[in-house]
């Protein structure tokens, strides 16, 4: 089965899980199980945590399949970013306990902000992105991607590449700065 095909087939899949198809969640599942949880272990650098994260995962999947549109984004883009705001998400669960309150001061903690895999799930400049950044040099495109969508912090990819960090975070500025005139220009 070539790249397309396979492409083809799990976003079919995908769009079958917002229909409630559980067969499909299974297919998925095999597919992609692999490849998000070494993303959840690669922001995590925990096992357990890991696994946990990819199980909040596909319940996030079997939740909000209905809102994929594979018009928008490619399918592994999609569940690798929820992947990625999940284990991210819960990085910072884990940085942050600290004493817990009771339950009940939670009502007085308002939240306003949307989750941060909403946020992408919405963006219609999903594909837009993607084509933006394949008009970065290779460097900068692969610094970004690293970056925001492996979980790399630019301490980590300067020391990786062999690069000073001020050049990781000038590379990256200029990439992002690239892109934002190319996201501009596009609308």
């Amino acid at each position: 089965m070539n790249a397309d095909d396979a492409r083809a087939r799990l976003a079919s899949a995908i769009v079958r899980i917002g229909a409630g198809d559980k067969s499909a969640l299974d297919y998925v599942y095999r597919a992609t199980s692999a490849k998000l949880f070494g993303i959840c272990l690669r922001i995590l650098g925990d096992r357990k945590e890991a696994e946990d994260t990819l199980q909040d995962v596909y319940l996030t999947l079997w939740r909000r399949a209905d809102r994929f549109d594979p018009a928008r984004a490619s399918p592994i883009t999609w569940v690798a970013v929820l992947a990625r705001n999940r284990a991210i998400d819960r990085l910072r669960r884990l940085r942050t306990r600290g004493p817990t309150e009771p339950i009940e001061s939670a009502a007085e903690v308002a939240d306003g902000s949307p989750l941060a895999e909403q946020v992408m799930i919405d963006a219609e400049g999903t594909a837009r992105i993607h084509q933006c950044l394949d008009t970065l040099d290779d460097s900068q495109k692969s610094s970004i991607r690293e970056a925001f969508f492996g979980g790399f912090t630019y301490a980590d990819l300067a020391d990786r590449l062999g690069v000073p960090l001020g050049t990781m975070k000038s590379r990256i500025r200029r990439g992002l700065a690239q892109l934002k005139v190319c996201l501009e220009a596009s609308e």
